[in-house]
């Protein structure tokens, strides 16, 4: 009976030993599983961020055959290749997103980004128009604001970029959108206005910087606005004015303009020399 009972109980011993091994394994395997999904977003990040953006297509198309299901990685395949220009393909990876049943209204509006940027504007206004009117973020309404522009409906686009101004910590580029929609519909006035702020939120922003020399430039300023600019920049911005003088049939001032660009460039300034030649030959015929 006592050896029956010593062998019994090692038994028992060994079978909860080898079951503390099991359970040992599976708790080591799922250390394991969630230091490797913590690693692959980590290297998801990178890949949406830091690295090239065709890279990053080529490294979630690849990641993504081998999980279909996974959201994130259709999310982060559509964000590459809007990323790496590819806006036709961008479109049909954000539709997937869309498709997929934890898509949110983040996604489709992310679909409507894409729609613009490959011109299928009535698609974007579709797309946009069935967001609910609860999801209030500065994406939704810069792009609403756009759609607007393109449809002339010019009181709805100052209503939407004053919404999307006010939802943002980084306004210069919307304030940019919103000044050249006005420069298009002849508020010079208006849209210096918009641009300056602009540059008051980014002073870097050269855009701005050359969208607000075509504002004055129209008023017949030709004079450079007074805000941070390096010495390439300032001859580009004065050949520009120049541009916008010969536009307004200031033919003088525009040479006059392109003359100080040349001069002001720190290399040889092709397009500028170009233009006043054409300008000189012109003259003399």
């Amino acid at each position: 009976m006592r050896h029956s009972f010593a062998i019994l109980a090692g038994l028992t011993a060994t079978l909860a030993l080898a079951g503390c091994e099991q359970t040992g394994d599976q708790v080591v395997a799922e250390a394991m599983k969630e230091v490797n999904v913590v690693d692959e977003t980590n290297l998801n990040d990178v890949m949406l961020t830091v690295a090239d953006p065709e890279e990053a297509v080529a490294y979630f198309r690849r990641t993504l055959a081998g999980q279909p299901e996974r959201i994130d990685l259709r999310r982060g395949l559509a964000k590459s290749l809007i990323r790496a220009r590819r806006a036709t393909e961008g479109v049909a990876a954000w539709k997937a997103v869309v498709e997929h049943p934890e898509a949110t209204d983040e996604d489709r509006v992310d679909l409507a980004d894409a729609l613009i940027r490959d011109n299928k504007w009535e698609e974007a206004e579709e797309v946009l128009d069935a967001v609910p009117p609860t999801h209030e973020t500065y994406a939704r309404y810069r792009l609403e604001a756009m759609v607007a522009d393109s449809n002339e409906e010019w009181n709805r686009a100052d209503s939407f970029y004053e919404t999307a101004v006010g939802l943002t910590t980084r306004p210069a580029s919307v304030l940019n959108n919103w000044g050249f929609s006005k420069l298009t519909r002849g508020d010079y006035v208006g849209a210096e206005g918009l641009f300056a702020d602009a540059l008051r939120a980014d002073p870097s922003l050269f855009t701005a910087k050359n969208n607000l020399v075509l504002a004055r430039g129209a008023q017949r300023n030709y004079d450079l606005p007074v805000v941070p600019m390096t010495q390439i920049e300032r001859a580009q911005l004065m050949h520009t004015l120049a541009l916008t003088a010969v536009k307004q049939g200031d033919v003088t001032i525009a040479k006059g303009l392109l003359q100080q660009a040349i001069d002001t460039h720190p290399q040889h300034f092709e397009a500028a020399v170009r233009a006043l030649r054409a300008l000189e030959a012109n003259v003399s015929n």
